[in-house]
């Protein structure tokens, strides 16, 4: 049984809706926070259950092929019962196919029709990924949704190389597809989930040409997946075309089916592409910000280490209420980061999580009442104030 996704609302193209997965319920539009290596830096398990949105924490999170096949291996989680059990994870996950990492790895890998040469960024080994090796991996892994193994090009490319490269993403995703519907059930907790199965996502490539992305979408749909997502953005692009590719590449995926945008954004942002049309959305913006010291507030982006906050006896953000807001200082969180403290990273972490899921939760109600347009120019308006102060 795949996954079911019931749209209850909309505003415009903004859709509420949820989404079933093999571990439970989704509310959509969503952001999910990246665990890379089966962790969300500096955020445990429990607390992840509890952050932001009224308490109820993340509904779903991302782990990374690549870095897992690495690192403790593939084999090893499936003898431990899939990724779920591994981390103590009881609520869905999504793993993504490797194919963003091992284009980030330019200077240690050889592309082939057949798939990628790499040396690992850990001890210069040579491995090899293939859409069938990227499937039995996550298939080991067990997350609820796969994504197919893909190429993101470069920005900027030209148009002759992102259309190579869009040849050998659409190969690689027929052969994903295949080999996930061959080997799908192969693992042993199916049972455990009701039968619910995993769920392969398409990935929409094109770079920044928009006829490319038709091409993309228009072949990535006819091979009916069960949900889409949109790559190959925030490689470098300007926020504009961003928002450019999103919003025609929206246009052309089925309007029953969830749509990702991978890797975006900051809070502003996630705001604005929920209000186009996209239901599921993650970065690592939150978590790493927030390892350096960048807060995200209401009242725009702060930076804990100045030295304007050492004596500063509010929350980080007045209008925040979660755990950190409810009884830390400014000062105090200053003080957490100036001296080194591993704490600095969980606490700012927990705040930066809760701001991103709280907001996601705004744009839900907001779809929910027909007020989105009213969030979407309140959040735009609070981003331009914050820009003005900062300059």
């Amino acid at each position: 049984m795949p996954l079911s996704f019931q749209i209850s609302k909309t505003e415009g193209p903004a859709r509420r809706a949820e989404l079933s997965l093999p571990h439970g319920k989704v509310q959509t539009p969503v952001f999910m926070p990246v665990g890379t290596a089966a962790s969300v830096k500096a955020a445990p398990q429990h607390l992840l259950e509890e952050v932001g949105a009224g308490g109820k924490g993340a509904q779903i999170i991302l782990a990374n092929t690549y870095h897992l096949y690495l690192r403790p291996g593939h084999e090893l989680i499936r003898r431990m019962g899939g990724v779920h059990k591994f981390m103590s994870w009881n609520r869905p996950m999504l793993t993504d196919s490797g194919g963003f990492q091992v284009f980030s790895l330019a200077k240690l890998r050889k592309i082939t029709p057949e798939g990628v040469e790499f040396r690992s960024h850990i001890d210069g080994s040579k491995h090899f990924f293939s859409p069938e090796h990227s499937m039995d991996i996550q298939i080991a892994l067990g997350a609820d949704i796969l994504m197919t193994f893909d190429e993101c090009v470069e920005f900027p490319a030209s148009h002759d190389r992102t259309r190579e490269s869009l040849a050998l993403t659409h190969a690689w995703a027929a052969r994903s597809q295949a080999h996930f519907n061959a080997h799908a059930h192969e693992v042993p907790w199916h049972e455990e989930r009701n039968g619910q199965t995993q769920n392969l996502f398409g990935i929409v490539q094109g770079g920044m040409y928009p006829d490319l992305r038709r091409e993309s979408a228009e072949t990535l749909v006819s091979m009916d997946f069960p949900g889409y997502a949109i790559g190959g953005l925030a490689v470098g692009e300007p926020r504009e075309k961003t928002r450019e590719m999103i919003a025609s590449t929206l246009e052309l995926l089925p309007k029953d089916k969830p749509r990702y945008v991978m890797g975006v954004g900051y809070p502003d942002e996630i705001v604005e592409y929920a209000a186009l049309g996209v239901d599921m959305m993650d970065c690592v913006l939150p978590t790493r910000a927030a390892r350096h010291g960048l807060i995200f507030t209401s009242q725009g982006r702060i930076n804990i280490k100045n030295r304007i906050y050492a004596e500063d006896q509010g929350p980080l953000d007045p209008e925040c209420t979660c755990l950190v807001c409810r009884r830390y200082t400014r000062a105090y969180l200053r003080h957490l980061f100036a001296a080194g403290e591993p704490l600095s990273a969980v606490l700012n972490t927990l705040h930066n999580l809760a701001h991103y899921l709280d907001l996601m939760e705004e744009v839900r109600d907001a779809i929910e009442l027909g007020t989105l347009s009213d969030l979407l120019g309140k959040v735009r308006a609070r981003t331009l104030d914050a820009a003005a102060r900062n300059a």
